[in-house]
């Protein structure tokens, strides 16, 4: 009797690890850099569903927002993507985006928009989704960005040295 419970107790464990694999890697997609999926894998809680850039490419009815500071919006963007930004958060640029609207939020790598997601969330948006590696990524898998008055640019704001490792130098001109 006691072997056939441990064998339906390993059983349930066994089904309840598969299940959530399944669950939190079909919102996992990989970048083009193994460095920075092992530094995302590390940082981020999967807390918002990650959306590949591919995927964003291909998604026609989204808002994008940008959740890095305006100095960084400012040197370059995805051109479709409103400025929400990070520390200084405002939910009014969400005024009149219906609830269950598709919305994408990015930052450079996915870290600080993973926490907006969160927040839009909490204020019961149902589609919202995170840039998995963020800007970087985007510009790494050669799409193009815009500076602040419109004009297409190379430049990145790399957010400081250390974490500009991640954008490619031969794809983007890196700034901080």
């Amino acid at each position: 009797m006691k072997m056939l419970k441990n064998i339906m107790i390993i059983g349930f464990l066994s089904l309840f690890l598969v299940q959530c694999t399944a669950q939190t890697t079909k919102y996992r997609p990989h970048s083009h850099s193994p460095k920075l999926d092992k530094t995302l894998r590390i940082m981020l809680h999967f807390s918002a569903p990650t959306i590949s850039v591919d995927s964003l490419k291909n998604m026609n009815d989204r808002v994008l927002l940008d959740a890095r500071e305006q100095k960084e919006f400012d040197i370059s963007h995805i051109s479709t993507a409103q400025y929400c930004g990070y520390d200084h958060f405002d939910p009014s640029v969400l005024a009149g985006i219906p609830k269950d609207k598709n919305i994408v939020v990015y930052c450079s790598i996915g870290v600080r928009s993973e926490k907006i997601a969160e927040k839009i969330k909490a204020l019961g948006y149902t589609h919202v989704a995170n840039l998995y590696g963020g800007l970087f990524e985007w510009v790494n898998t050669r799409n193009s960005v815009v500076d602040k008055t419109g004009n297409e640019t190379r430049k990145v704001h790399a957010y400081n040295r250390l974490w500009s490792m991640f954008l490619d130098g031969k794809k983007a001109e890196k700034v901080w």
